[in-house]
């Protein structure tokens, strides 16, 4: 049975069930009625969905085609980003964006985040979430940009200030390494423990520029002369 005799066989199920409704005068089997003839419904109208998706297929071989392959999400890792008096601005480089139908790149702006889905370029689609901005951002005046083969958000600052990075946790973590400062500590304590963070931290090059000063610094002691380490 193809489906559009089953269609009319639950065409006619449906009929046949509402005339036993209103004859049924047991609230019992009213309710039996009723519940068959919800799940007959359902059953009709997903037929029918199948015969639309088959006769889109027939009509459109080439959707049928690329409907058939499954379409994944990758992640957008590698952006960059800038910023004017008025804008923040991030760029996001996608080959052959600028291709697609412009429907297919959809951006949602809050007051501190923003998402792009890029749909279907090269079979995939492209996906990407920056949340908890530095700085609120006015959402109804935020845009994007397509350009050859790179996407431009345009998020509109609500104050004129300098952003020092993207987000709350990127300012956080910047401070966090910062060296701590303790306004009672001795100067020379203080100096030392940041020339020994820098040491850690630093190439070969830096720690031979290090070594070599204190080594010279330490000369000059003996001498008595007074002095810092010279770079």
């Amino acid at each position: 049975m193809d489906l559009t005799q089953q269609i009319n066989e639950l065409e006619a199920d449906l009929v046949e069930l509402g005339s036993f409704a209103e004859k049924a005068e047991r609230k019992r089997v009213q309710e039996l009625l009723k519940q068959e003839h919800k799940k007959v419904e359902k059953e009709l109208a997903t037929k029918r969905q199948q015969q639309e998706q088959q006769a889109r297929r027939q009509t459109d071989p080439a959707a049928s085609s690329s409907s058939s392959k499954a379409v994944y999400t990758v992640k957008i890792t590698n952006y960059a980003w800038d910023q004017s008096e008025k804008f923040v601005k991030i760029y996001l480089t996608l080959k052959n964006v600028h291709m697609i139908p412009s429907e297919k790149v959809q951006v949602k702006f809050t007051e501190r985040s923003f998402s792009v889905l890029v749909k279907e370029l090269d079979g995939k689609n492209h996906q990407m979430s920056l949340l908890n901005l530095l700085y609120p951002i006015d959402e109804e005046n935020s845009s994007t940009k397509i350009k050859t083969d790179m996407v431009v958000i345009m998020c509109k600052k609500k104050a004129a200030k300098k952003w020092e990075c993207l987000t709350t946790v990127e300012k956080q973590s910047k401070e966090k390494d910062k060296p701590k400062v303790d306004d009672n500590a001795d100067p020379s304590e203080g100096l030392m423990s940041m020339l020994k963070k820098i040491y850690t931290d630093g190439d070969d090059e830096m720690k031979r520029t290090i070594n070599k000063a204190w080594s010279e610094s330490q000369e000059k002691k003996m001498r008595g002369e007074e002095g810092m380490m010279d770079f």
